[in-house]
């Protein structure tokens, strides 16, 4: 299933934006553009949100005809039973989140003891936690993570883009990560040359202008037929100004989606 993410709106949620959007914002933009599933994915103003604003949402995202999941950082018990309660709330049933949080980097050892203590929880809501691929963890010791916790409801946000700052080859993270994997984050990136040529800068690219081989993701993952969410996202650079970026932005989207759609 395709769906969008909270980083496919970076920019037009940020700082920069006169006016950020609010998440039924984003629900509407969403179900314009013809995508049902939402994550609302390291979006600050959620953890501020009441309990009646918590209903509110969970009840635009159902007359729009939205499913959510939701996004956090962090593995701390009392941090991720927080968000099992907004799942719980919100009728989502994916969880992605990261080893490491803002204030938090467990050793393996204590990562495999702390997701032993929560996962019995998540199996018991029916919600899946999805640890994703990222540059300050290899995809190899995240496979060990995961197989050594050993639930059905623990598995691995794809997203080999993260991976390449740590010198990981997408496709060799694709294919280890592949069987374990419950979510995906789809967003291109490519290196460009610094000013006066002196080292690289790793980007955004607009979706089949970069270095992700999705048709490989695509072919071994299969996710359309092992249900596996596909969330789109950018690493979009900032422009000269901020209409520029939120059109460029929203111009990403829609490509991301055409590609995206034609493969299905």
């Amino acid at each position: 299933m395709i769906g969008l993410g909270s980083y496919a709106f970076f920019w037009q949620n940020s700082d920069s934006s006169p006016a950020p959007l609010s998440l039924a914002q984003q629900l509407q933009r969403t179900r314009d553009l013809g995508v049902d599933l939402f994550q609302i994915c390291d979006w600050l103003p959620l953890l501020a949100m009441s309990a009646a604003e918590l209903r509110d949402a969970r009840a635009t995202a159902d007359d729009l005809g939205i499913r959510l999941e939701l996004g956090t950082k962090g593995i701390a018990t009392d941090h991720l039973a927080t968000f099992l309660e907004l799942a719980d709330v919100l009728g989502a049933d994916v969880v992605r989140s990261m080893v490491f949080g803002p204030d938090s980097r467990p050793t393996l050892p204590e990562a495999e003891r702390l997701l032993r203590e929560i996962m019995p929880r998540f199996e018991d809501a029916g919600v899946t936690l999805a640890l994703e691929t990222y540059e300050q963890l290899s995809s190899a010791e995240l496979v060990t993570l995961v197989e050594a916790v050993g639930s059905d409801r623990l598995g691995i946000c794809l997203d080999p883009a993260n991976t390449v700052a740590a010198l990981e080859h997408p496709r060799d993270v694709v294919e280890r990560c592949a069987a374990l994997t419950r979510n995906i984050h789809i967003k291109d990136f490519r290196f460009t040359r610094r000013g006066g040529w002196v080292g690289f800068t790793l980007e955004g690219a607009p979706l089949g202008e970069g270095l992700l081989d999705l048709e490989h993701l695509l072919a071994t993952v299969r996710p359309a037929d092992r249900g596996i969410s596909t969330i789109v996202e950018h690493w979009l650079p900032w422009t000269d100004d901020y209409d520029t970026t939120a059109r460029l932005e929203n111009d990403w989207t829609a490509a991301t989606l055409t590609a995206l759609r034609s493969m299905e």
